[in-house]
């Protein structure tokens, strides 16, 4: 009789436990989503100035930017280029999973050596 009355007591605590716990697990997991979030993004911003700095190094300014903006959509893509190489960065802002936290610039840049042009 009296461990009945133990755990009538004790059952209460689990929920109270769980409850103060709650909003943590739910921050933390929110968090670990965002991390995943702009490493996912990351990936696509280096692929979109990988891919813009070979059109570019081609001559082709038009479609680098086109393939930038189908690689990475929403960001901005800068070309400068010398004699002997052409250098494209991209810049994009990422909004966390979480509205209320402030947003993320994820910026990359790739380098491409520029090809020869042939005289006519």
């Amino acid at each position: 009789m009296r461990c009945e009355a133990n755990r009538n007591r004790d059952a209460g605590m689990a929920t109270a436990e769980l409850v103060a716990c709650l909003p943590v697990l739910i921050l933390l997991l929110a968090f670990a989503l965002s991390v995943e979030s702009i490493g996912a993004t990351r990936t696509r911003v280096q692929d979109a100035a990988r891919e813009a700095a070979r059109a570019a190094a081609r001559g082709d300014l038009d479609t680098a930017h086109l393939l930038a903006a189908e690689a990475a959509p929403g960001s901005t893509v800068s070309i400068t280029s010398t004699a002997d190489e052409v250098m494209a960065v991209v810049h994009i802002h990422v909004h966390l999973l979480a509205r209320w936290l402030p947003s993320v610039t994820i910026t990359e840049r790739a380098v491409a050596a520029a090809e020869p042009t042939v005289p006519p």
